[in-house]
């Protein structure tokens, strides 16, 4: 009897948090999603932020890693989901402190928008604390909406701070 062998897709997840042991409680999500059997291929440096959105609140650590995974876009939601959980996330307010946060920021090619999961993320060309980090490790991805690379997102987002 021979074993289908299934497609590996290929994903970008934020990580962040902004309580506790931030850098254990990202590296603790990394080993999470392994543990899922999400392959981790690659995981960007680790950057302190300012908050967004709510500012009343500690400096976040951000980071980016890009996972092999054979699950569908929701189904790989649903383990970050879950995996948030597991770390004790307690969501206060929208934008609010967390010890942990992932976000699924693009998901091969897929464009969907749907009440649960929108991809490609749909505020991540504003927002320097993902782009930093994904420039690093896949600086040349397009965007699938916007058909611009992540360095070049990285350039207009700069553009518009000056």
């Amino acid at each position: 009897m021979s074993q289908a062998v299934l497609e590996k897709h290929t994903a970008y997840v934020a990580l962040g948090s902004n309580l506790g042991d931030k850098e254990g409680n990202l590296r603790r999500a990394l080993e999470l999603l392994e543990e899922r059997g999400v392959e981790v291929v690659r995981v960007s440096s680790f950057i302190c932020t300012e908050p967004y959105g709510v500012t009343d609140q500690p400096k976040f650590l951000n980071g980016v890693c890009q996972v092999r995974t054979s699950l569908a876009p929701l189904a790989l939601l649903h383990i970050l989901l879950a995996i948030e959980q597991e770390m004790g996330r307690v969501r206060l307010r929208h934008w609010g402190e967390r010890n942990i946060d992932l976000d699924l920021l693009l998901y091969e090619d897929v464009v969907m928008d749907t009440p649960e999961l929108t991809l490609p993320h749909p505020d991540m060309q504003n927002r320097d604390f993902v782009l930093l980090p994904l420039a690093e490790i896949a600086p040349e991805i397009i965007h699938p909406t916007l058909q611009k690379t992540i360095h070049e997102l990285v350039i207009c987002l700069s553009a518009r701070e000056l």
